[in-house]
């Protein structure tokens, strides 16, 4: 089941991905205008070398739960945006926005 949500970030609003998937934790990102914020089944290196803005949380299965939890790691372009390892995930998808 793959299920698509808005999520309200202030006055704006993201767009939440959730995809289960078989013998496996779920696929979960927020995906904002600018970048997303993702389980780790993102690829930071990946998407630094396609100059993704993205910052990556682990141990998630929920939207709130990325937007709880703490930023693990974040490209070059998240971070010029002020994406900062440590920073909860909403504060991160806020800034991508």
């Amino acid at each position: 089941m793959i299920e698509v949500s808005p999520i309200s970030i202030e006055d704006k609003t993201a767009v939440g991905l959730r995809a289960e998937l078989p013998n496996s934790p779920p696929l979960v990102m927020i995906i904002g205008q600018g970048g997303i914020v993702a389980c780790g089944f993102i690829n930071i290196d990946a998407a630094e070398k396609f100059n993704v803005a993205a910052a990556m949380v682990s141990g998630v299965k929920t939207f709130d739960d990325v937007l709880n939890a703490k930023v693990k790691a974040a490209t070059s372009k998240a971070q010029a945006l002020g994406v900062k390892v440590g920073m909860k995930g909403k504060e991160a998808i806020r800034l991508l926005l």
